[in-house]
């Protein structure tokens, strides 16, 4: 996978991230059924994605590996990417297969179903272990990868075969999709698999429910810990996010702020997550401030296109109105 990356290609990079990407379609029209919505806004979307974008919007080099369709659609993932910075040198093309695209339904506070696009398989699916740049995972001191792309090959082997290269930090996203797996019940057992490589796990309830068994937060995320990774965090919505490591335990409340559409408020956590990483920052500090940046796109229409500055998160966490 090779494509040109503008200036960030030609420094070091500090993030990448595996897995899916797509075209969101998101209503102008809120509280209403698709049915019954006339007009939609265009973004950028896909999870590590999104959390690539979110780490540039936060001054970090970041790249995404994944694939599009030969389409306007592929067209305008890399343009978007470039736009926001990120590296698009590991974005493949697949000569079949479509750029997904997906829709949703916004009723808020809490209420946002998707309907995706991916059939008969998603280009990000697609990606090979012959494809990685395993030299450059290698380096880069973090490496992000999600559930999603473990429901199928070839990408289940590619997405394993770069965390046991990787030999910086690795934070795998539990980032469970039901309806993506053949089988649901494989689920479990690959993220097993991940998380064996993992440094750092992330995951909401139901994801670490699927992943342990466990709904308890503090349960799972001991559960998660004997998985193998040093660092598991729980995110509970408007109950704030737990973290449990081996000798530190971290609650951090939720931000108040009024929601829009909570999709991508996740993967604006990841980016920041990965920011107070990079920045050495202490564990509240960088769960707090990923808690503001997550709520902050939560009070926007899109994902990728919401994704806030650490100006705006400060902002945020001192009481102004962003």
């Amino acid at each position: 996978m090779s494509d040109s990356g503008g200036a960030a290609a030609r420094s070091d990079l500090q993030l990448i991230t595996i897995g899916r990407v797509g075209v969101d379609l998101y209503p102008e029209q809120i509280g209403v059924p698709l049915a019954r919505v006339r007009t939609f806004a265009k973004s950028l979307g896909g999870s590590p994605t999104n959390v690539a974008v979110a780490a540039a919007r936060l001054g970090h080099r970041a790249a995404v590996v994944t694939k599009v369709g030969d389409d306007g659609f592929g067209e305008y993932v890399r343009e978007a990417l470039a736009g926001f910075g990120v590296d698009t040198r590991f974005v493949g093309t697949d000569p079949s297969l479509r750029t997904p695209i997906v829709f949703c339904e916004i009723f808020p506070p809490d209420r946002f179903p998707l309907l995706f696009y991916r059939e008969p398989k998603a280009p990000d699916l697609n990606i090979t272990l012959e494809e990685l740049d395993l030299d450059a995972i290698a380096r880069v001191p973090i490496l992000w990868t999600t559930g999603m792309a473990l429901s199928e090959e070839p990408s289940r082997t590619a997405t394993l075969a770069a965390l046991a290269a990787a030999r910086g930090r690795t934070i795998h996203d539990l980032d469970h999709r039901h309806h993506a797996w053949r089988d649901p019940s494989e689920a479990r057992p690959q993220a097993a698999k991940a998380l064996r490589h993992a440094r750092v796990v992330v995951g909401n309830i139901d994801e670490v429910e699927m992943a342990t068994g466990l709904r308890d937060p503090d349960a799972a995320a001991e559960r998660l810990l004997e998985m193998g990774p040093d660092l598991a965090i729980v995110k509970r919505g408007p109950g704030g996010t737990l973290a449990r490591s081996k000798d530190e335990r971290v609650e951090v409340p939720a931000v108040e702020i009024t929601v829009l559409n909570g999709l991508g408020a996740g993967d604006a956590f990841g980016g920041a997550l990965v920011h107070g990483l990079l920045e050495g920052w202490d564990l509240t500090r960088t769960l707090t401030f990923a808690n503001a940046a997550g709520a902050i796109v939560a009070s926007r229409l899109a994902c990728a296109d919401a994704m806030p500055t650490e100006r705006e998160v400060d902002t945020l966490l001192r009481g102004v109105h962003v």
